[in-house]
């Protein structure tokens, strides 16, 4: 800790002229196509290439030198300050006990120049670029030094840093979970896509009419059936390997530690590096997440409920989620180690909840056989196997209706409300009941002729709000007043526990 300013890592010069590459290529690559469509000399359209490569890496060298010369930061025994902005200067300052969560990062070309980036999370609303301050880039070891400060982690007596206890540790048998995702389904297609688009934008016709009607000649000789079986399978074996290939670079030397500060370290990746820090302090919960597939798999993931996590889109994986796909028991554990509490028997929820659920059902069904019929009648060229898309929605709109009641529940322990609900992703989730600042009651028309209610709990923390849907009107009430004691009593009808004081 000082009152000295500090600038970012010089090395950072370095790293823009190799990351400044992304544009060179695209862009070389479509002025040469122009060129020699014009008939250019090959020595015209080297040098042509060789004169745009440089300008590109001088200019984003001189955009990264002003930056670098415009950026300082400091950190005081009271304050983070950082200093930056080429044209609009810009002084952000947040208190040291303001400080959430403190990610390292670093892609391989960083990590190749020994640097990382450092996000240092304010607690304001997540993905708000105004709710952390980032230090882009700065050595290995001081961004580790940053990290231990920040996060005030205490050494031995003697002046050793105190050992961490581990939580969780990659192993590779959880890798068979990697497939069961869409993306294992729909991967080969989305690449074909992703390539189609990069190609027709440099020019080249990946499907060209001529190449499209000389493969169907070929193909041709084929049984349909078998055609398309062997579409569906190389769909699936890309897919399948791209799910793997993700699951390799983003939890590589997966391990979760709680460190003797109070903080829990998450470290994880192959290319790119990621080591996110976060207090304990700041821990309103968990969430055990089960899409679909990964839930017949018998996996699930464990997410943190935490304030000041921010959510990058562009990583490929939320910040918030603290295990890979794992075995349920194993998810369980983790969550118990990281937020202890009690195992409640969820409370079932009212039939009129099935029956909602039901009638959705019904209703797609009916819409799919509608825009069947529409077309038939419109278009006349719909075959009679058509018809067997809605008639085979019944039975698994049925089903899918059933598995969404069956995992509606709710539970309160001494530390935690707990709730459950859905069937393309069945959450629970384990909420502080002491992180919970208001509540929030909904009825539609149908819900109020069911006597049915649905309950959000507000929070700071994670998504900000959590639901509890479809419960028992007077139910829904009362778990609001036993959760938080005393937060909506003053609007209930004097001695009556089936609901609110109505306005006069």
């Amino acid at each position: 800790m000082s009152d000295e300013w500090l600038r970012l890592h010089r090395r950072t010069f370095l790293a823009s002229a190799v990351m400044s590459m992304a544009l060179v290529v695209p862009l070389v690559t479509v002025l040469t196509k122009v060129l020699l469509d014009q008939d250019v000399a090959l020595r015209l359209v080297v040098a042509a290439d060789a004169g745009a490569t440089v300008l590109i890496i001088i200019g984003v060298v001189i955009y990264d030198v002003l930056r670098w010369r415009a950026t300082t930061y400091r950190i005081t025994g009271e304050r983070v300050e950082l200093r930056s902005g080429i044209m609009v200067r810009e002084h952000r300052s947040i208190p040291r006990d303001r400080v959430r969560t403190v990610d390292v990062t670093a892609d391989p070309v960083r990590r190749v120049l020994g640097l990382a980036v450092v996000k240092v999370g304010t607690g304001e609303r997540a993905g708000d670029d105004k709710a952390e301050l980032t230090l882009d880039p700065v050595g290995r070891a001081d961004a580790d030094r940053l990290r231990r400060t920040l996060l005030h982690r205490s050494p031995e007596p003697d002046g050793t840093p105190q050992a961490d206890a581990p939580i969780a540790e990659l192993r590779w048998a959880w890798i068979r979970y990697a497939p069961l995702t869409v993306w294992a389904f729909v991967g080969g297609a989305v690449l074909v896509g992703v390539a189609h688009r990069a190609l027709d934008i440099i020019g080249v016709e990946l499907f060209s009419l001529d190449a499209l009607g000389g493969l169907w000649d070929r193909l041709s000789v084929i049984p349909a059936w078998l055609l398309i079986m062997l579409l569906v399978a190389a769909n699936l074996l890309v897919g399948t390997a791209g799910a793997v290939a993700l699951f390799v670079e983003s939890w590589w030397h997966y391990r979760l530690d709680r460190e003797p500060s109070g903080t829990l370290r998450l470290r994880r990746g192959l290319l790119t590096t990621r080591s996110l820090t976060l207090t304990e302090r700041r821990l309103r919960g968990v969430e055990l997440s089960r899409p679909l597939l990964l839930r017949w798999g018998g996996g699930a993931r464990v997410k943190a409920v935490v304030t000041g996590l921010s959510k990058n889109d562009k990583e490929t994986e939320r910040a918030d989620t603290l295990t890979p796909p794992v075995p349920l028991a194993e998810a369980l554990r983790v969550a118990q180690e990281i937020s202890p509490g009690e195992h409640p028997a969820l409370r079932a929820h009212p039939k009129a909840a099935r029956a909602r659920r039901m009638r959705w059902a019904g209703f797609a069904v009916v819409l799919l056989a509608v825009a069947t019929a529409a077309l038939d009648a419109v278009f006349a060229w719909v075959p009679w196997w058509a018809w067997a898309v809605p008639a085979a929605a019944v039975p698994a709109a049925a089903y899918f209706a059933a598995d969404a009641y069956r995992g509606l529940g709710h539970g309160l322990t001494g530390r935690h409300l707990v709730t459950r609900s859905g069937t393309a992703v069945r959450r629970t989730i384990a909420l502080d009941r002491t992180g919970i600042i208001g509540w929030h009651f909904r009825q539609s028309v149908f819900q109020r002729r069911a006597g049915l209610a649905t309950l959000v709990a507000t929070t700071a923390a994670g998504h900000g709000s959590y639901t509890v849907h479809d419960a028992a009107e007077a139910a829904a009430v009362d778990l609001a007043d036993l959760a938080v004691p005393g937060l909506v009593a003053p609007f209930r009808a004097s001695g009556d526990r089936d609901g609110f004081v109505t306005p006069g």
